[in-house]
């Protein structure tokens, strides 16, 4: 009898551990950068507005996501030639468009010109008044300086996070080109200082994009998890939350 008990207990016990793997989550690869309040890393429950946003699109589909951050260039360089990685938050560029599989806009953000002293009101303008703009090295913003026809001697790239915005109230850059969300949320944690804001010069979508080999059933699953979250309002209280008390110039 004592066998037999036995030799319930571990059949039990097995059929328990199969059980246990079959309703897993599987985990995917998510590169993301330091860039509150968009994403965030080792910030406890906080993972900004597009991890957080991208994360309850995640579990609602049944998948659970590793964070990796990388610098930005290689992050979407290793995203881009991978298999079944994801990657927030990224803008969808033309010279991007063949390069990721698209699965949904998170977030619509305007872009524009920081300063500690002067407005414009074009790129044409930001060319004449700026001697050097700090921007995130591998973003679209950077991308678009360029296609503006801003010289290479004129763009500073920094990396992705506090460091344009703290290179700018030392005076060692004269503006900095950089979304509206992000830019007040960094500026609040390093100065009391009011900035000067431009007009919005760029406004695009952010996306959550997958490698360009890319599982279909899982491309399918998020897409049908955002517009249920898109539905129930997920996305704007989510947001509201990383933006209150923030400061407008």
């Amino acid at each position: 009898m004592k066998w037999i008990s036995r030799c319930i207990r571990y059949a039990v016990g097995v059929l328990w551990g199969w059980s246990a793997v079959s309703v897993a989550a599987p985990t995917v690869d998510f590169y993301v950068p330091q860039a509150p309040p968009l994403t965030m890393i080792n910030q406890a429950e906080q993972h900004g507005i597009i991890g957080d946003i991208a994360l309850e699109a995640l579990t609602m589909a049944g998948y659970s996501a590793n964070f990796l951050s990388l610098p930005w260039p290689r992050a979407q360089r290793e995203v881009s030639t991978g298999k079944g990685l994801l990657i927030a938050p990224l803008t969808r560029t033309q010279s991007r468009e063949d390069n990721f599989t698209w699965i949904a806009p998170l977030l619509t953000m305007d872009r524009t010109f920081f300063s500690l002293d002067r407005r414009v009101d074009s790129f044409d303008e930001a060319r004449k008044a700026f001697r050097l703009i700090a921007v995130g090295i591998g973003t679209a913003q950077e991308t678009r300086l360029r296609e503006e026809g801003f010289p290479a001697s004129q763009i500073y790239p920094l990396k992705i996070g506090d460091n344009p915005a703290r290179m700018l109230l030392k005076g060692r850059v004269d503006a900095w080109f950089n979304g509206v969300p992000e830019t007040r949320y960094i500026w609040k944690q390093i100065s009391d200082r009011p900035l000067v804001m431009s007009r919005v010069l760029m406004t695009a979508n952010i996306y959550l994009a997958c490698s360009k080999d890319c599982d279909t059933q899982m491309v399918e699953r998020l897409r049908t998890a955002f517009d249920r979250l898109e539905a129930n309002g997920t996305p704007k209280r989510i947001e509201a939350g990383y933006l209150k008390d923030l400061p407008v110039w």
